[in-house]
């Protein structure tokens, strides 16, 4: 870690890099940032944003359950209840015996209930609160290895599924003529969405999670004239949001992710005034 150290403060020497704290928060953003990226673009393709949304929610009901079972890793806890409550909802919404937003905001609103709930019995449920807005200040080297290889195993999947993705998003039916194995692909993207989000939370925050995650990706769509450009400048636009929000809070002494956020935003509108003038 000293290495990487040594190489950031010589790639940006700015005052901010004296302290650790900086140093593993930066670290942890070029690491969350191209993964939120580049999900939010197969989130962003098929109209999943509210799905993404849900998830995040869901972390709550995740840790009560780890609570209730006596579960002291809380990664571990919102990790499995997200993939479950991630499979649930698909298998659900691929019954079509609702509409799509609406079985979600049914899954959604009940996890959130049902987490603080559980949380907030006998009033303990302030030492859980810092979910909800995250602190990306406070991530340890143990909490940016378990990011890294997050990382890893996500781009070797993404690899794998990319391109079927994509015919999914454009036609399902073209994709089933394809040999593309629709459930499968299906459970595999929102499986790895859930993980990403629910290994990202707790630095990120529940409330910002789903904003991280669409912004950068609606930006891209609004700019890019293939999929390749789409995927790169998603990917991009995040890291450059990310850097820049965390930099810009330090000296503004303002939340890192709610400012990275806004930053998301404001390159979003950019970009939908640039589609628009063209």
């Amino acid at each position: 870690m000293q290495v990487i150290y040594y190489i950031l403060e010589k790639i940006l020497p700015f005052s901010f890099m004296e302290y650790s704290f900086m140093k593993n928060a930066l670290i942890a953003v070029i690491l969350i940032t191209p993964l939120m990226g580049m999900l939010g673009t197969m989130a962003v393709n098929n109209k999943m944003a509210f799905f993404s949304d849900a998830l995040g929610h869901s972390a709550l009901t995740g840790i009560a359950l780890g609570v209730v079972l006596g579960i002291n890793n809380e990664i571990i806890s919102m990790i499995a209840f997200g993939i479950l409550m991630a499979l649930v909802v698909t298998r659900v919404k691929s019954a079509g015996t609702a509409s799509a937003d609406t079985v979600i905001s049914v899954f959604s609103s009940t996890a959130i209930a049902l987490g603080l709930v559980i949380l907030s019995v006998g009033g303990g449920f302030s030492k859980y609160s810092q979910y909800l807005i995250g602190d990306i200040l406070s991530i340890t080297q143990k909490e940016i290895l378990i990011l890294a290889i997050t990382l890893v195993v996500a781009f070797l999947i993404w690899g794998f599924i990319y391109n079927k993705l994509l015919l999914l998003s454009i036609n399902s039916d073209l994709a089933a003529s394809r040999g593309v194995r629709i459930v499968l692909i299906e459970n595999i993207f929102v499986v790895l969405v859930a993980v990403v989000v629910m290994v990202s939370i707790k630095w990120v925050g529940i409330l910002l999670i789903n904003s991280m995650l669409i912004l950068p990706a609606a930006a891209a769509r609004n700019i890019s004239k293939n999929s390749r450009q789409y995927l790169t400048f998603s990917i991009l636009l995040a890291l450059f949001s990310g850097l820049a929000g965390l930099i810009v809070s330090y000296y503004l002494d303002t939340s890192a992710g709610s400012t990275i956020v806004l930053i998301s935003a404001v390159i979003f509108f950019l970009s939908y005034f640039f589609r628009r003038r063209k």
